[in-house]
């Protein structure tokens, strides 16, 4: 969502742009997740941000007021993953909910992502008390921020499309279809759904909505849907009607082109998500192997490395990261075997390829990408290859296999 980001951050007022912590506060790590957002900002999108915290309620009434203060004067604020229903322990009765809605009313511009984007709604969806705890459905009051902007009254559900699960249902936020459907019956006459694909979002302008992204804006009213494709908008008031169960017909739907069209990071083709990647370079990677062809095989490997990398920039990664790293290490270790032959000496055969990896490797420490540094180092460890970093450079060595 990089130009986008660029796009709404010039377009904004001038002021403070603000990244609020609050969902992961909870989070042990949340200093390294608050760090991680503002390399995003600050390196891919272009533009420094300032962190405002606000991790407790109960947090000094000092830092409370300074984070305040900070947000009144910001043009811009930013909010992403984490837990939507801490998130709303922390805000719901407090000045921030009145704080963010004053931010819009100025002319300025309130970004929420994932976890944040559950609590703009009438109702939230509590993602891991029903997903992770097990507990069975319900919905937490959400900030209804829509209905105070827009005076649009929904439930907001992003990562509506998503296919972590594989043969389980994880679409919908991770609760399923079944689920879902127990969800929309809990949900007052006047109140629908807006489902936000992942790698998407829809900007609510004036009396316009518009998509962008790589997926869709799903309406929904008790299992009906409604579906917006991006590039395309509606009017505000049409959504308004949809959400309501009053607008059904699909014809409906604007087609006004909304600009500029987001694409997906470089290296990542046309994939809607990592673990796709991750797969068509495996695909690709086993027919070469099939036929013996280390150069076609080494290019599926690159490939899926530099998608990593391209994704490597998104604040959620769900567990579609790891998995596409654990793809990328058995890759390169069946790439190893690949080159093992009886007439030429083992290191003359494998200099080419570790000499690669090792550029990989030098180039992802440069990024400060030490998650993907230690990846390719431990690939080539697991294939018998050690790598040393000295004073001269790195080097390698065969180890005892």
């Amino acid at each position: 969502m990089v130009k986008l980001h660029r796009t709404l951050l010039a377009t904004s007022p001038a002021g403070e742009r603000s990244v609020i912590d609050t969902p992961f506060g909870f989070q042990a790590n949340a200093d390294d997740l608050t760090d991680k957002i503002s390399e995003y900002f600050a390196q891919s999108v272009g533009t420094p941000v300032t962190p405002a915290r606000w991790r407790r309620r109960e947090d000094q009434v000092s830092s409370r007021e300074r984070t305040l203060a900070q947000l009144a004067r910001s043009g811009w604020v930013f909010s992403g993953p984490g837990s939507p229903s801490y998130a709303l322990r922390q805000w719901t009765d407090s000045p921030v909910p009145r704080t963010l809605a004053s931010v819009i009313d100025s002319g300025g511009t309130v970004v929420f992502g994932s976890a944040a984007a559950v609590t703009t709604g009438s109702h939230s969806l509590p993602v891991y008390e029903i997903y992770k705890v097990g507990d069975d459905p319900y919905w937490d009051t959400g900030l209804d921020l829509l209905s105070s902007v827009a005076d649009i009254t929904a439930a907001v559900i992003p990562h509506f499309d998503n296919r972590e699960g594989g043969r389980h249902d994880t679409r919908f936020c991770y609760v399923g279809e079944s689920r879902l459907h127990q969800l929309e019956a809990m949900l007052p006459d006047e109140v629908g759904i807006v489902g936000i694909d992942e790698h998407t979002a829809i900007v609510i302008d004036s009396s316009i909505v518009e998509v962008h992204g790589s997926g869709t804006m799903t309406v929904r009213y008790r299992g009906r849907e409604q579906i917006v494709q991006a590039g395309e908008s509606m009017a505000v008031d049409q959504l308004r009607e949809w959400v309501s169960g009053a607008g059904t017909s699909a014809s409906r739907i604007s087609s006004t082109v909304a600009a500029p069209i987001d694409e997906l990071p470089s290296g990542a083709s046309d994939v809607t998500s990592l673990r796709t990647a991750a797969e068509r370079s495996k695909v690709a990677f086993d027919a070469a192997r099939q036929t013996n062809d280390i150069d076609l095989a080494l290019e599926a490997c690159l490939d899926l490395e530099n998608t990593i990398h391209a994704w490597g920039a998104d604040t959620l990664q769900g567990e579609d990261m790891d998995i596409a790293r654990a793809t990328l290490r058995a890759m390169i270790v069946d790439l190893a075997s690949m080159a093992e032959a009886p007439r030429v000496s083992p290191r003359e055969l494998l200099d080419p390829i570790v000499s690669v990896v090792l550029e990989a490797r030098t180039q992802a420490r440069a990024n400060k990408d030490f998650a993907m540094s230690d990846l390719l180092r431990d690939g080539l460890l697991t294939a018998g290859i050690e790598v040393r970093d000295t004073p001269e450079g790195t080097r390698w060595e065969l180890t005892e296999r």
